[in-house]
Parts: C-alpha cells; sequence; structure tokens
C-alpha cells in the first residue's frame, strides 16, 4: 500500500539530499547517546529503570482517513496498518528487497500463471487464533468481489483469476496475465472471522470494537478522531515483540506546535507529510537531547491538473477549468514554475529538483527528462504558447481566450501544508506575470472536492514504494471511479490509452531490467502529457528525542526516513533509552543485543561517536524473491 503514500496527499498519501540505491547496502541503526530527561517523559530512563509503561509518542501532521485496510489512503493511516496487520511479505529495511512476511516462502508456475504462498505458522491473531492461508485468500477474494474493499488497493488484483486456500499453510493465486509485482502485494492481511461479519466494507472504518484484532508488531487499542491514534505492543508478534510496551500517534494542526511538544518531551518524535520545516529543522539542530533525520525522501512534491472528472462509462462531472484541456496551457504553466526557485527558497535545499514521477531515491526506475524533451524554466516561452493557444492579453494585462472569459484558476492547497502554501504564493507571481490569474484553495479536507472534480489544479504527492507499480496504477483508465464524485482509486482522472498499453506492458514484465526500461517510458508518456508536474523530490526531515528513543531503524540503510517506510522497521525496533547500548569508559560499544532479531540482516549502531558494522548474512531459504 502506499505506503503510500500514498502520500494523494489530497488524500494525502500518504516527500532527497543523499541518492540511494535500492539494494545495496545493509541495515542501519540511528542510535544517540542517552541523555536525561524529565522524570516522567514517555520512554525516558527513569521511567523505564521504575518499571513503567514506556510509550513513544509521535506527532504527525495528517489525520487519519479511515482504519479500514480496504479504505485507507493517507499516509499515516497506512503506515498505522503496517503496525496492525502482517502483509505476505516485506521489505528487508536495508537494501528493500522482498523478505517473508505471514508467507515465508513463494513460487510461481513455469509460465507464471500460479503463486503458490508458504503461510507460516507462527502467526496468531491478538485474539488468540491462528492466522491462516484463509485468512489472506478471504481478503483477496473480497477485494476482487466489492468495489468498496478495492478502494485503496484494488489495482493488485485486478489481474487475479481465483485465490483459494486448499490448507492451512498454502495460499495459492491464479493469475489472468503474468503479474511482477507477486512478490510486492502491498495488501494487508485482515482476519476472515472477524471482517466477514462487517456489512457494507465502503463505509466500515475499522473504528468500533477496541482492541482491534490483529497480527502486526501492535494491536489498536484506542482511537479518537482527529486527535490520536493509540496502539500497544504485540507481545506474541512472531517476529519478537516491540521494545517500547506502546506507540501513540498525536496529531497536530499546528507542526509549530508539535515542534514545541518535542522541545519540553510531551512528544517523542516529530514528522509525517510534509516533515519539518527548513526553519523548524534548524532550530532543533543545536537543541539539547534532539536528533534532526534528514534523508532522502520517498515523496514527490507535484501539480496535478484536473483534465475533466469522469467515470469509468465517460460520463463527465466537476467543473474543471476547459482551458486546461488544451496541453499548450499546460505546458505553458508548467514551463512558468522555477524549479530550482522551489527547492532553494522554499524547501532551503532539503530536496532535489524535481523531473520524473520515481524519486531518484528509486535509482532503478528514476527518469529524466532529455533536453529536448524538458519543461525548462521560460517564462516568455510560456506566454508565447498562451499567445498560440488564443489567450491573449486584455487591455488590463489579464489573459482572455476567444469567449472573453479571463484565465482564472483555482488550485487545491492542503491547509496543514508549509510547502503547499508557500509554492502557492509563488505560482500566483509567475502565473500573475503571464496575465493568469490564481485562487489559492488551502482546506483541510481536500479529498471531496477531488473527488467531485471541483478543481483546476492541486497539489499532489505520493510515498512511492520500492515497486512503483501502485504509484503508476492510479493513472490507468482502471482506475477512473465507477460513479461521480465518490471515492475511487485514481488520482486526478487521467485516461490515456498509451499510458495504459505501457502500464501492462510492465506489469507483465518479470525481467527487473526489462521492467526498468518499461516503467522509465510510462513516466516519459506522463510528463508528455502534462495532467502531472514533479517539481521537487523533498528530504524526509524528522526529529527525535535521544532522552526518549535510544536507537531507531531507518530506511534504507544508507540514511534512510523514520517515518512512513514500507514495513515496521522504524517502530518496530525502536528502544526505550534506558535499554540501549552505552559506550564504556574508553569508548568502546556494549551492544544489548541486535534488535533485528532473526532477520539475519547487518546492524550498524552509531553511538557516542563510536560505530558498529556487522555485514549482512547471506540470504535464508525463507528470504527468495
Amino acid at each position: 500500500m502506499v505506503t503510500r503514500v500514498p502520500s494523494r496527499e489530497p488524500r494525502q498519501r500518504t516527500r532527497p539530499r543523499l541518492l540511494a540505491r535500492s539494494g545495496a547496502t545493509a541495515l542501519a541503526l540511528v542510535a544517540a547517546s542517552v541523555v536525561p530527561g524529565p522524570p516522567d517523559a514517555p520512554g525516558s530512563a527513569a521511567a523505564h529503570a521504575a518499571g513503567a509503561r514506556t510509550t513513544l509518542t509521535v506527532a504527525v501532521a495528517q489525520s487519519v482517513d479511515s482504519l479500514s485496510p480496504f479504505l485507507a489512503q493517507r499516509l499515516i493511516s497506512t503506515s498505522i496498518h503496517r503496525l496492525m496487520y502482517d502483509y505476505l511479505t516485506n521489505y528487508d529495511a536495508g537494501d528493500q528487497r522482498a523478505v517473508p512476511g505471514l508467507a515465508t516462502a513463494w513460487r510461481s508456475s513455469p509460465d507464471k500463471l500460479t503463486w503458490t504462498y508458504t503461510i507460516r505458522s507462527d502467526s496468531t491473531w491478538s485474539d488468540g487464533r491462528r492466522a491462516t492461508a484463509e485468512d489472506a485468500a478471504w481478503t483477496f477474494n473480497t477485494m476482487m468481489t466489492d468495489e468498496g474493499a478495492a478502494t485503496s488497493n484494488g489495482s493488485f488484483v485486478g489481474n487475479f483469476a481465483k485465490v483459494t486456500a486448499p490448507r492451512a499453510d498454502t495460499l495459492v493465486i491464479r493469475l489472468r496475465k503474468p503479474q511482477a509485482t507477486m512478490a510486492a502485494l502491498d495488501v494487508p492481511i485482515v482476519p476472515r472471522h472477524v471482517w466477514e461479519k462487517v456489512g457494507d466494507l465502503s463505509r466500515f472504518n475499522n473504528d468500533v470494537d477496541f482492541p482491534v484484532v490483529g497480527n502486526g508488531p501492535f494491536v489498536l487499542t484506542d482511537y479518537k478522531v482527529d486527535s490520536f491514534v493509540r496502539l500497544r505492543a504485540n507481545k506474541d508478534f512472531w517476529r519478537g515483540p516491540p521494545k517500547f510496551d506502546e506507540i501513540v500517534f498525536r496529531y497536530y494542526k499546528d507542526q509549530d506546535a508539535a515542534v514545541s511538544a518535542l522541545r519540553k518531551g510531551e512528544v517523542s518524535f516529530v514528522a509525517g507529510s510534509p516533515g519539518l520545516t527548513p526553519a523548524q529543522a534548524a532550530s532543533l539542530e543545536k537543541a539539547p537531547g534532539i536528533r534532526v533525520n534528514d534523508a532522502p525522501g520517498r515523496r514527490f512534491f507535484a501539480l496535478a491538473v484536473n483534465p475533466g472528472a469522469r467515470t469509468k462509462d465517460g460520463t463527465r462531472f466537476g467543473d474543471g477549468h476547459p482551458a486546461l484541456l488544451d496541453r499548450g496551457v499546460r505546458r505553458a504553466l508548467f514551463m512558468a514554475v522555477d524549479r530550482r526557485a522551489i527547492v532553494d527558497k522554499v524547501f532551503r535545499g532539503h530536496a532535489v529538483e524535481g523531473e520524473g514521477y520515481i524519486p531518484p531515491r528509486f535509482a532503478d526506475y528514476f527518469w529524466r527528462p532529455s533536453a529536448g524533451q524538458r519543461i525548462a524554466h521560460n517564462p516568455a516561452g510560456a506566454a508565447a504558447l498562451l499567445d498560440r493557444a488564443g489567450y491573449r492579453r486584455n487591455g488590463e494585462g489579464k489573459r482572455v481566450g476567444e469567449d472573453g472569459r479571463p484565465l482564472d484558476l483555482r488550485i487545491l492547497c492542503h491547509a496543514t501544508d508549509p510547502n503547499d502554501k508557500a509554492v502557492g504564493k509563488y505560482l500566483q507571481e509567475w502565473w500573475g506575470n503571464l496575465g493568469v490569474g490564481l485562487e489559492v484553495d488551502c482546506r483541510d479536507n481536500v479529498s471531496d472536492p477531488w473527488y467531485a472534480g471541483e478543481y483546476d489544479l492541486a497539489f499532489d504527492g505520493w510515498s512511492v514504494n520500492p515497486d512503483p507499480d501502485f504509484v503508476l496504477s492510479i493513472h490507468t483508465c482502471a482506475a477512473l471511479p465507477s460513479r461521480p464524485k465518490e471515492s475511487a482509486a485514481t488520482d486526478n482522472f487521467i485516461c490515456d490509452r498509451l499510458y495504459d498499453r505501457l502500464y501492462a506492458r510492465q506489469l507483465a514484465e518479470y525481467d527487473p531490467a526489462k521492467r526498468a526500461v518499461v516503467v522509465r517510458q510510462l513516466e516519459s508518456r506522463l510528463y508528455d502529457t502534462g495532467y502531472m508536474n514533479v517539481m521537487a523530490y523533498p528530504n524526509a526531515v524528522e526529529a527525535y528525542r535521544t532522552d526518549h528513543i535510544a536507537s531507531i531503524t531507518t530506511m534504507p540503510s544508507a540514511g534512510g526516513n523514520i517515518f512512513g517506510q514500507d514495513g515496521y522497521w522504524s517502530w518496530w525496533s525502536a528502544v526505550p533509552a534506558a535499554g540501549a547500548s552505552a559506550a564504556g569508559p574508553s569508548g568502546s560499544v556494549r551492544s544489548a543485543g541486535s534488535v533485528l532479531g532473526g532477520l539475519g540482516v547487518a546492524v550498524a549502531v552509531l553511538t557516542g561517536g563510536g560505530l558498529l558494522v556487522a555485514l549482512r548474512r547471506r540470504a535464508t531459504a525463507e528470504d527468495r524473491e
């Protein structure tokens, strides 16, 4: 699940200075020295020593859209689901390859149309019942037959022909055509005996009975809308229990208030979408007991154009400006955007200038336009394009069409995202110089007008998974809604037949190198159609208290992010400060033991200037891809 993000962040899905290659290095733990904190601070040394419950409190700038894994799309929601439920496979925190989850092994038939998964025998639901292949089969079959259940992740099962569970430890998926994502099905597996009692899955938010039955590293115990989500450690989790007794995600509409709470020790960690602003990060760099993590992000920050909202059967709805159906107009607007200025002035260097759809962190799929294809910053060229499109300046300098209607546009903006607001002001200036008016419409809820097609442009962003299929699927014709103004898998109603043909080719291609070529062709097509314009790839800028958290896993290992990972590694591995490794009198490292248990991965612990690196063991039989 994109993890998506993903971050639309219109459904805020669920955003690099270093460019980390996928599949390169061993798992790292970012560890900090222990700094004494308030006696009753969450996870503080004093509290831990006294035997008190250790709580990891995470301040987030995004509220939960749904606790149902069938409906959720925001990054915070999908991140929580990774803690609540196991997936068939997981992504290795070090090199992001597929590793066992609920499935210990998987294999395909020679024709690649039948996939068989071995389901582990040591995973139990939090109500004591064993998790079996029948739970996985029910999850997938429900998504295949119930449109509401397919809201979040329907693209993964669209090619499924049949799913069965012949035994408790065996899941069999039959495909219509080969599908390269069978080791990367980002779908939370839910307990059949609980969910089959639910009536309308399109309306059930999974927030009725607590604790919520799950089999992940944490169990959901409490939730208050637009306030907090509380989870306790699952002591019976098959990979081993988390080190913190509970984790609380606390929603802050005001990011400055979240930073203040971190300074006071009221929360342990601050991040979430869109992350810390450069000013906030700078203010925390030298704060005692606080560490700032500034790493390559897995997100992109883009402008999305309403191409004319429509359903699968072609029914039009919404009120997008018709001028944006003209590719020349779209190109003119994007030519007026100074991406370098956005990186320098808005992100203050904590980002990389935008190009293709997949962030450079995923080097195998990263694409950049050729010199002749690139939409370079060229205000004069933009003005000429608008002239040719029939939008000329009137006596007041405003662009008007042949019908006399002024070219005034609206852009949806997330009220809680300072980057949206800052870039919106620049767009008003740059497009205003062209004679184009722009209303920056900042809202707490951007999903409703987005689904209704009642916008012209929108600030868009997704958290991209190591396998890019999901974020590519949301621009296919199949992602369009069945009925107007309802939740759908589409990002912004794009339906392009050439794009669809390329999408089908990459999905059926098992050779990684050949598939990467097709993925880059998809990005090229998306760029050329001009409905999506990636302006930047923001860093993951986040901070945590070292007197609460002694060590925590980043992903990938070479300086990756902590919040919003493709997995549960950060929160599962986090060690309370009192239980951390500590430097001895001579500065040597005394290890409290690898927090990664039986994963068989490298551990790099950084503490007080000492660095201990253990090389990754060869993959075990269970770790096959």
